[in-house]
C-alpha cells in the first residue's frame, strides 16, 4: 500500500515530465489498479514491456524527486501549517483571540491549498 501512495505521489508530482505513452501505462498500473497482462494487452506490448516501463517511470520520477525534493518541502511545509493550525487552537497560549482566528484561517487556507 504504502509504494502505491509513494508512485502516486510522484505521479503527481512529476508526471508531467514524462511521455504521453509513459503516463498512459504508468496511470492504468497506479491509479487503474490493472494488471501487467490487461495493460499489455490494451496496448499490443508485452508484459514484460510494461513491466519494464513501469520500472523505467518509477525510477524516473524518483530520481527527478532525488534532485528536486519536491515532495519532501510539501509534506515539511504541510506538517508546519497543521503545527501551526494546532497551535492556534490550543487554548493554554497567551495569545488574543483575534490573532488565535487569524492563525487559524491562515493554517487552514494552506493546508486547504496543499491537500
Amino acid at each position: 500500500m504504502k509504494k502505491i501512495v509513494e508512485q502516486g505521489l510522484l505521479y503527481d508530482f512529476y508526471g508531467e515530465l514524462l511521455t504521453e505513452h509513459q503516463r498512459e501505462i504508468y496511470e492504468a498500473a497506479v491509479y487503474n489498479d490493472m494488471s501487467l497482462t490487461e495493460i499489455a494487452d490494451e496496448n499490443g506490448i508485452s508484459k514484460q514491456g510494461v513491466h519494464d516501463l513501469i520500472k523505467r517511470c518509477t525510477n524516473t520520477l524518483e530520481s527527478y524527486e532525488d534532485r528536486l525534493h519536491m515532495i519532501r518541502r510539501f509534506e515539511a511545509i504541510k506538517a508546519q501549517a497543521v503545527a501551526l493550525e494546532k497551535l492556534s487552537g490550543d487554548s493554554g497560549t497567551n495569545m488574543d483571540a483575534e490573532l488565535r482566528a487569524k492563525l487559524k484561517g491562515i493554517s487552514g487556507k494552506i493546508i486547504e491549498e496543499l491537500i
